[in-house]
């Protein structure tokens, strides 16, 4: 677990534990602490080297083990043994150094930060950095107390709060390292500094005459990074992530104090967090049950993985292109095919655009980009597509359009060639059912822009093979997507109750709601941007499309969704389609931001200002009917998990994060308030707002979905 080795008066302390990576909990502290205590009572020891004999130096907590912790003394305690240990490193009289070897991350990197020296490895794909805030967490091994000391509060407030990890050079150039050499020679850098004369066994915190660098909190400089800071964090996160609040509340708090009670407060606001529900949620749905989907544990078994080298891509829009954009990362050959070659090369093009940004940003070198951008062949030939292992159909929204490419690209595949439609509403059944091979057939439903969206959402038809989906669900991973799987439906899950945000907020529109009270209503309820700029975004007219499909498909039994009437009017009376056409629900102007259409008051009549309802209702409506529709389709078996229905939604349209998901929300709530409070809405605006019985049992019975902060049920 940790190797001790002495040689020549220097202690060397090397973390290689068990597992695959190195991870702190009460076991693997215990016995780091004792190496730093045998290192230190050992009079021939003159300086230590902690380093580690794994890949990667460190990767911080074992959040099994703190998620086990349930009152605020046990996590306090974690932490206390922590700091216990740190501190007898940085006050024991001799120096430590931090061998760097690969990343180190959140508990791994205040080891790190505890030495008085650290020297990192040139290795690519080392990072150090706190990513703890992505999981609703912040650093809880003295990593707010000891950065801010070191680097000066307003660029510590930007590393912990914003959770990005950092390469060598970034890392060297930010403070957060010392030193950097090649790997080889890290082990030979470290003996050379603790042997050297700039070797100082003590911390400038622990001296009389320290001052924090950009001067501390009563500073004009502390003052303006508290005071525009708090501004600019509560207009980012609306006030939905304590962890933000806390980082804030432990720099402006422990920096006015001794370190030894600073970071006693950190302890005490670590706990705080550790123990709210927002913590609960983030940590189940973005570590548990994102790394379950991440490594497929609901792929069938008994099927061969798949090495993919080529895919075929019908359609060269944005969306395919996109998708064309993702397998070329991924080293794939691709057939990007459309109506006409210069539409083909239109889509090579946005790949371009897209690869040359990658380098801009410093992902991936020019040559790469290069070598990536030629394995995009664009064509209008489908006998083009005879060797293609995969084909993704991305046409536009229409079903005869889609069953058309459909017949022309199984004339020329390979009986075992597995075709998947992208599409976002259209029951993949439906499409299977005129292919010549219903059982190869299933949905890839990617999400735009495809670089940025994690999310793949494969659909299974009625008729698709197991062999089938495991193909799909190795793709999705292949080309770094992770993936959720669902039974069809129309809309299927995310589509369907996405669906529902844009539709409820027509709805708020058509009753006289200010449309700004919606839209700021639906950002401070944590969804990215508000449900009429959302619809613009998507298309209006597509909007409208899909629901004169929709109609033409059901017939008598489609009911229009509230709202209907909004979008008919916006797309048929008044010509606004979306910010595509540069004017929708906003006006898009070329010279500043977008902003609400200044008409939409006259064509929509509006309730006086008396009559408004208050902000928090309008983020209820919004929220609570995509609850209500994602518990719909769990009962329906649409989607199959609540895991599932929580990564789709944070994923794939970004329901609030904080809550962990649509269906964490629920539990968070409660399923009887959930209830009551889904009746009350129901009465006042509608019957769509009626919990299903699935729902009215849980609550009567009270049963969670998530039965604890990893499990669900």
């Amino acid at each position: 677990m940790i190797r001790y080795e002495e040689s020549n008066g220097i202690a060397c302390i090397i973390w290689d534990m068990d597992g695959p990576k190195n991870i702190l909990n009460l076991e693997s502290y215990e016995a780091y602490s004792n190496a730093v205590n045998k290192a230190l009572n050992d009079k021939s020891v003159s300086g230590v080297i902690i380093t580690s004999g794994k890949a990667e130096f460190h990767v911080g907590a074992d959040l099994n083990h703190l998620v086990s912790l349930s009152e605020a003394q046990q996590i306090m305690d974690f932490c206390a043994k922590m700091h216990e240990t740190n501190r007898k490193i940085e006050t024991g009289g001799k120096p430590f150094v931090a061998a760097i070897n690969g990343s180190a991350l959140g508990g791994g990197y205040e080891l790190c930060l505890a030495c008085h020296h650290r020297i990192a490895s040139s290795e690519d794909g080392l990072r150090v950095g706190f990513p703890e805030i992505k999981l609703g967490l912040l650093p809880g091994g003295g990593g707010t107390q000891r950065l801010p000391r070191m680097i000066g509060v307003r660029t510590a407030a930007q590393v912990l709060l914003e959770g990005k990890s950092f390469d060598s050079t970034t890392a060297l150039q930010n403070g957060l390292i010392d030193e950097i050499v090649p790997k080889d020679n890290l082990l030979e850098a470290a003996h050379t500094w603790l042997n050297g004369d700039s070797a100082d066994p003590v911390k400038s915190w622990d001296k009389r005459d320290f001052s924090v660098p950009d001067g501390g909190v009563w500073s004009q400089t502390g003052m303006q990074n508290f005071t525009a800071g708090n501004a600019l964090l509560h207009g980012k996160t609306r006030g939905n992530y304590p962890a933000h609040q806390a980082i804030m509340s432990c720099l402006y708090e422990g920096l006015q104090v001794p370190f030894d009670l600073a970071i006693r407060i950190e302890s005490r606001w670590f706990a705080h967090v550790l123990l709210d529900d927002v913590a609960k949620n983030m940590i189940r749905t973005y570590f548990f049950h994102m790394k379950d989907a991440n490594q497929l544990v609901r792929r069938p078994k008994g099927n061969p993985r798949t090495t993919f080298r080529t895919v075929g891509i019908l359609g060269a829009g944005m969306m395919g292109a996109g998708i064309a954009h993702a397998c070329a990362a991924a080293g794939l050959d691709i057939t990007l095919l459309d109506t006409s070659i210069d539409k083909a090369n239109r889509g090579k093009t946005h790949c371009q655009d897209l690869l040359a940004s990658d380098v801009k940003r410093g992902h991936i070198p020019h040559e790469t980009a290069e070598a990536l951008l030629q394995k995009i062949t664009p064509t209008t030939d489908f006998s083009d597509l005879a060797s293609v292992q995969l084909v993704i159909e991305a046409v536009d929204e229409d079903r005869e359009t889609k069953v058309d490419v459909t017949h022309k690209a199984e004339a020329v595949v390979k009986p075992t060639t597995v075709f998947a439609s992208n599409t976002s509403t259209i029951p993949i059944t439906s499409l299977a059912n005129t292919s010549q091979r219903p059982e190869n057939f299933v949905g890839l439903h990617f999400f735009s822009p495809v670089h940025r969206m994690a999310l793949v959402e494969i659909i299974l038809g009625e008729k698709t093979s197991a062999s089938c989906l495991a193909l799909a669900m190795d793709f999705a991973r292949f080309i770094g997507k992770t993936p959720i799987v669902v039974n069809d439906g129309r809309g299927f899950y995310t589509s369907r109750v996405f669906g529902t945000y844009v539709q409820e907020g027509m709805a708020l529109l058509a009753e006289g709601i200010l449309p700004a009270l919606i839209e700021n209503a639906g950002r401070l309820a944590g969804m990215p941007v508000g449900p009429l700029a959302v619809a613009d975004e998507v298309s209006l007219a597509l909007i409208h499309r899909v629901s004169l499909q929709t109609k033409a498909d059901l017939g008598n039994a489609y009911v229009d969704p509230p709202g209907a009437q909004v979008i008919d009017r916006m797309v048929t009376k008044l010509g606004r389609l979306g910010k595509k056409a540069g004017k929708g629900f906003y006006d898009y102007p070329s010279d500043k931001d977008k902003l609400l259409w200044f008409l939409l008051p006259t064509h929509f009549a509006q309730k006086p200002t008396k009559e408004q309802p208050c902000a928090e209702w309008v983020k209820k409506r919004l929220l609570y009917i995509q609850a209500v529709e994602a518990v719909r389709c769990l009962d329906e078996n649409v989607v199959t998990s609540p895991a599932d229905a929580d990564i789709g939604s944070v994923l794939g349209w970004g329901f609030a994060p904080h809550t962990g998901g649509v269906i964490s929300m629920v539990d968070t709530i409660g399923s009887s308030e959930f209830v009551a409070e889904c009746d009350q809405m129901a009465q006042q605006v509608g019957k769509r707002f009626a919990p299903s019985e699935g729902l009215r049992e849980r609550a009567q019975n009270h049963r969670l979905f998530h039965d604890s902060t990893r499990s669900a049920a």
